[in-house]
């Protein structure tokens, strides 16, 4: 006999923009984000026996986004997505979690004739910041952080030697190579009791953000690297030593691979 083992649902792809006007100097800021909801609870029947009226719909869920986007701050969107994820588990009493992921899109203030542009904005390159809020109930919430798609690349300063070579190795050791790679970075912090108190850590979600870019170009940069491996574990080192509310730090850093060309075949 069949048996339900897991259910979640939710809704994908939720579009918000939000335009901060200051009245006083005409200054714009903006933020764009994509946000997916996703439910767990007592909804089981809904797939056992056709029964909806556990379901809260997902056009439900694209517009509590929406109102709670103008009712509530969705900066940092550590905090926005707290707020969504505690909305639905309070609202719903037959649900039990509901996590938040948040992309948040980059959007870089224009400089024109030397002046940072009131209100005209550029992207300059497929990074994005991201927040998963998990909202459990009688378990307060988890928060995970990152960076994701930020395209680097050094033409010196790393190495890869001494590695196991055997009968299936091709890959030549070398003292000097370029390395590049498109860094996914995430962090995760201690536990949180409720949204109060990750409005009290407000400032500390932009402020590790910002150490946490840091960290990774600076040591990118900086470091002789003898193995990717290697030179992650230091960005983690220096993230957690910054960041004393994080838990947990996480990189990827696959390989954008370039290959010298040998000048034997220059004719």
């Amino acid at each position: 006999m069949a048996k339900l083992s897991a259910a979640q649902y939710g809704k994908d792809n939720i579009r918000v923009y939000k335009v901060h006007r200051n009245e006083q100097t005409g200054v714009h800021d903006v933020v764009e984000m994509t946000v997916c909801v996703l439910l767990q609870g007592d909804i089981e029947t809904s797939y056992t026996q056709a029964d909806n009226s556990v379901i809260v719909a997902t056009d439900t869920m694209k517009n509590t986004v929406y109102v709670m986007a103008k009712l509530h701050p969705v900066t940092p969107p550590e905090l926005f997505g707290a707020i969504v994820a505690t909305h639905f588990v309070e609202t719903y009493k037959h649900i039990h979690v509901a996590r938040v992921n948040i992309v948040t899109h980059r959007w870089t203030r224009m400089t024109v004739d030397g002046n940072h542009h009131p209100h005209s904005f550029m992207r300059d390159g497929a990074e994005t910041r991201k927040v998963e809020a998990v909202a459990t109930e009688g378990k307060g919430i988890d928060i995970r952080s990152a960076i994701a798609g930020l395209l680097v690349l050094k033409s010196t300063g790393s190495a890869f030697h001494g590695f196991i070579r055997n009968e299936f190795t091709t890959l030549p050791e070398v003292d000097d190579r370029i390395l590049s790679t498109e860094v996914d970075c995430g962090w995760t912090w201690l536990k949180f009791a409720d949204v109060k108190a990750i409005e009290a850590a407000v400032p500390k979600f932009d402020e590790a953000w910002s150490n946490a870019r840091d960290v990774t170009l600076q040591t990118f940069a900086k470091d002789e690297s003898a193995s990717v491996q290697n030179t992650m574990y230091k960005m983690c080192e220096q993230i957690l030593a910054a960041v004393p509310m994080v838990e947990a730090v996480e990189y990827s850093l696959p390989n954008k691979h370039y290959f010298q060309i040998g000048m034997h075949l220059q004719r």
